[in-house]
């Protein structure tokens, strides 16, 4: 069963997901930084051990361990957002918007707030 619009009883329902698209932005950025952040202190010491095998092979490991730290804590850090996101749309944002009438609701009838 589709929704209806509690204004206009119109089945033609569009999602805004401001929550999951900000939460996921805000997760990552968060998640790039501290991902770029904990593998430049990892690579830093890779590249102290790493000079056993001459300057190239620690300027190499070091920087392939930044980026791939990098773009691993972006990822982890964006789906925890769109999750966080996700919960905000539901329970917190009024999510839902009607095509025909521009009315906003949400599907969780906790949230619904119909006193004017």
């Amino acid at each position: 069963m589709s929704e209806k619009c509690p204004n206009c009883l119109s089945q033609r329902i569009g999602k805004r997901n401001y929550g999951k698209k900000f939460a996921g932005v805000v997760g990552a950025s968060a998640g790039t930084y501290g991902g770029y952040a904990a593998a430049t202190a990892g690579a830093h010491a890779g590249a102290k051990l790493g000079i056993v095998t001459g300057p190239g092979g620690a300027t190499v490991g070091g920087l392939g361990g930044a980026v791939i730290g990098a773009l691993l804590g972006g990822a982890t850090g964006a789906s925890a957002g769109v999750l966080l996101g996700d919960i905000l749309d539901k329970r917190v944002l009024d999510n839902l918007r009607c095509l025909d009438c521009g009315y906003c609701f949400s599907t969780d009838p906790d949230s619904r707030d119909d006193t004017y």
